[in-house]
């Protein structure tokens, strides 16, 4: 067990905890949740060590082994990969330091040799004899194939880094498994195996993430960080958020009968409770729903943006022809023979084992880069609106939020007073005096939000959006794929976030370097495919 007792914290005079008294249990996984900025990696920080609260303690039950997922890829630059790893049992990679020094020693005395004996004992009692094989295994399991093993950490790919320090965080099957963002930097088949690898952990496992589709895969439990105070709710991400917007419709239906609110309440519960049984984590998250009550329910006191895409008009029957794209960069070919048509309806999921595939072609059907081949056709009737993954350049002026979204207004609104901008900007949360906010100080979050308000404003019946969530609060990425998914025209997309790209796609497109994959399927059945999977490795090894 872990726990925070009156635990507080605040720089200055922003509070972001007050009071906490928390405790997690073993065989539960807490998702840790809460909007930008509300102290969700503070909280995690403060259960390590790396932060001292003002106020309180942190509790663990005597003999537990902790083991956080460390940010910093500098930190092992002079360790190997597998030593790294290895180091993430700091009393394992003690006593078997402290075994060699003996080892090494010229004269070995008696007190060395009992000394040493003393220390075999330990570490064949932590798994010492297996531990190399045991790391090597898990490195191979994230994608750190044998190659780099035994390399020294600087001279690795940093996104291989990342993996690196994913394994250490996870070696020896730590009592407490601290996760800040695990996902980044991994590709679908190893974000699969990292959920199936916690859905099997029985230990007490805390994870900070965005991504909802890992968060409803792997959490037995919410913990909400919400005005200085944490709470825990049984269920994943979803049933968290659907229950509390359902709370919230209740407070708010005056009319409707108490009876009838608590059946549908009960009603709810039970529908997912049922679907539980289908989870990974089967047993202990329909035990924690069964046992839920109807008072432990919520409203939210979250915000959610408003994204709603109002095209001008509907698209006509020509809407994207494209014939033999190519592009290469540095020598790598990136995609090639590429050619298809986009038709009425259609909501795009783009995939490339090179990230930088899919944004150079986004790129080049957006006018932004020259293909070295191929050709490329808008139909007439369509408006686009385009969400690049770097955004920067749009904000180098220094400009309010209002002045910056006067420059977008289009040919067809001919009255953008301030009152009309302010409508857009609100939907995004931007509310009284933010919109004097200077555009070159704001968050990545913040610029993201703008850069939405900008697309709504044209009018699309065409979105396309390259890692539409980076930067992005739960909030405002449960709000961008529920405007996806209701958004009546055309969508090209590709992103990190598994679930806008299941709910939003219904067909899939995959750039490679000797032509292109395209199926009329959603993004699960997809990546689930044993046709697709062969001809994948197929078109890669060409």
């Amino acid at each position: 067990m872990i726990g925070a007792r009156n635990i507080t914290l605040a720089y200055g005079k922003r509070v972001l905890f007050d009071e906490v008294n928390i405790n997690f249990v073993k065989g539960n996984c807490y998702g840790v949740i809460g909007a930008n900025g509300a102290g969700k990696s503070t909280f995690l920080k403060i259960l390590s060590g790396e932060i001292e609260p003002n106020k309180g303690t942190v509790e663990i039950t005597s003999g537990e082994r902790m083991s956080f997922l460390k940010q910093n890829q500098f930190e092992f630059d002079e360790q190997t990969v597998l030593n790294t790893v290895l180091m993430g049992h700091k009393k394992m990679w003690e006593v078997s330091q402290e075994r060699e020094k003996i080892y090494s020693l010229a004269d070995f005395s008696e007190e060395d040799g009992i000394r040493a004996g003393e220390l075999e004992a330990e570490f064949g009692e932590m798994g010492g004899y297996t531990a190399e094989s045991d790391a090597a295994s898990l490195l191979s399991d994230l994608g750190v194939t044998e190659e780099y093993q035994s390399s020294l950490m600087k001279d690795i790919p940093s996104n291989l880094k990342v993996r690196v320090l994913l394994a250490q965080a996870l070696f020896g099957n730590p009592d407490i498994l601290l996760l800040d963002e695990p996902t980044n930097g991994l590709d679908i088949e190893t974000i699969g195996w990292l959920e199936n690898f916690l859905a099997d952990y029985e230990n007490i496992v805390l994870v900070v993430s965005h991504d909802r589709h890992f968060l409803d895969t792997v959490c037995t439990h919410v913990a909400d960080v919400d005005r200085s105070k944490i709470k825990v709710f049984s269920g994943n991400y979803t049933f968290w958020y659907e229950s509390s917007q359902l709370m919230s419709r209740q407070m708010s239906d005056k009319n409707k009968k108490t009876e009838d609110k608590r059946q549908a309440l009960i009603d709810f519960i039970a529908r997912f409770s049922a679907n539980a049984s289908k989870s990974k984590q089967a047993t202990s998250r329909k035990k924690a729903l069964e046992k839920l009550t109807i008072e432990q329910i919520e409203p939210s006191n979250r915000k959610y943006p408003g994204v709603i895409f109002q095209p001008l008009r509907e698209v006509g029957n020509q809407i994207l022809n494209v014939e033999g794209l190519q592009k290469s960069v540095d020598g790598r070919k990136l995609f090639d023979k590429v050619t298809f048509s986009i038709n009425k309806g259609e909501k795009i999921a783009f995939v490339s084992r090179d990230p930088l595939a899919v944004t150079s072609f986004f790129e080049i059907i957006n006018g932004l880069q020259e293909a070295d081949a191929g050709k490329y056709e808008w139909g007439t009737t369509i408006t686009k609106a385009y969400l690049p993954v770097e955004n920067n350049e749009f904000f180098t002026q220094g400009l309010t939020l209002l002045e910056w979204l006067r420059q977008f207004v289009p040919a067809h609104v001919t009255d953008a007073d301030e009152p009309f901008l302010r409508g857009f900007l609100g939907k995004m949360l931007f509310s009284g005096d933010d919109i004097s906010k200077k555009t070159n100080v704001l968050s990545g979050g913040e610029k993201v939000r703008c850069m939405v308000s900008r697309m709504m404003l044209q009018n699309p019946n065409l979105i396309i959006l390259d890692q539409p969530t980076n930067h992005l609060d739960l909030e405002s990425i449960q709000s961008f794929n529920e405007g996806c998914v209701n958004f009546p025209g055309i969508v090209l997309l590709t992103s990190h976030d598994h679930t806008f790209m299941q709910t939003v796609a219904n067909r899939v497109i995959e750039l490679t370097p000797s032509g292109i994959i395209d199926r009329l399927m959603s993004f699960d059945e997809y990546i689930e495919d044993d046709r697709v999977k062969f001809l994948r490795e197929e078109m890669y090894k060409k």
